[in-house]
């Protein structure tokens, strides 16, 4: 009894997390899709992402690395410019692995050339992921992404997030509602276990940063891309949920 009890609940489960990856890879195609229709008739994009969206972090193929890989699908893409994301360089031991191996042209770069590449390059868009969405639009994201947002906005760059409607937490109604974890300071003081700072120097390292929706030129979900202003193309994303 207890041994066919356990097989029940096993399967049951299993049958509950299949499902979970249907739904997820169904998920990032629809919003791959969705963000390459905001690019449609363009050609030889650069593109600039942070952080880690992709096959990685997700069932499917990514949200925000989900958009870049429709966009080379079609032929779309010259390069994509991928920050190192530091401390612990999500962008360069995963986003930067994803895009080769999907022989996708990519050029990775530390965070602090971004500036840099926006003014010489000509980047035609950024696209990032997020944790975590208020109800104004304001958005978490892994710390670095405001800083992006901000060198966007001073460059005349449009700037996309790519997120689930899962990531909207509609019970809070700005990032300032969003906590902050602050991570273990030896990852800013060491490097793959070596120390690159003082042993005890006091550190600041928190883990995400807020992108205030004002610097968002659009969020794309897998139901089409919202749009400012957010406290209402958001109100009204909400209630489409209840009646589905």
């Amino acid at each position: 009894f207890k041994n066919t009890k356990l097989e029940n609940i096993y399967g049951a489960l299993l049958r509950k997390a299949n499902e979970i990856e249907r739904q997820d890879k169904e998920i990032c195609s629809r919003i791959a899709d969705r963000g390459a229709d905001i690019f449609k008739g363009k050609k030889h994009l650069k593109i600039l992402t942070h952080c880690n969206a992709g096959a990685l972090a997700t069932a499917g193929i990514g949200t925000a690395l989900g958009v870049i890989t429709r966009l080379h699908q079609h032929g779309q893409l010259s390069c994509v410019y991928v920050d190192e994301t530091r401390p612990l360089l999500q962008g360069a031991r995963l986003t930067a692995a994803e895009l080769v191996s999907g022989q996708i042209p990519v050029r990775l770069i530390s965070d602090s050339m971004a500036a840099d590449v926006m003014k010489r390059k000509k980047i035609d868009a950024v696209i990032v992921g997020a944790d975590r969405i208020a109800g104004n639009g304001d958005t978490a994201n892994k710390i670095g992404t405001y800083g992006i947002a901000v060198l966007c906005k001073y460059h005349q760059i449009p700037f996309y997030v790519a997120a689930p409607f899962s990531t909207f937490d509609f019970s809070i109604s700005s990032g300032k509602d969003i906590p902050i974890e602050e991570r273990n300071p030896d990852e800013v003081r060491m490097v793959q276990g070596i120390y690159i700072a003082p042993k005890n120097i006091p550190v600041y390292n928190p883990s995400f940063d807020i992108t205030p929706n004002e610097l968002i030129t659009g969020i794309i979900t897998e139901k089409g891309a919202l749009k400012a202003p957010y406290y209402i193309s958001i109100k009204q994303f909400e209630r489409s949920l209840k009646y589905e």
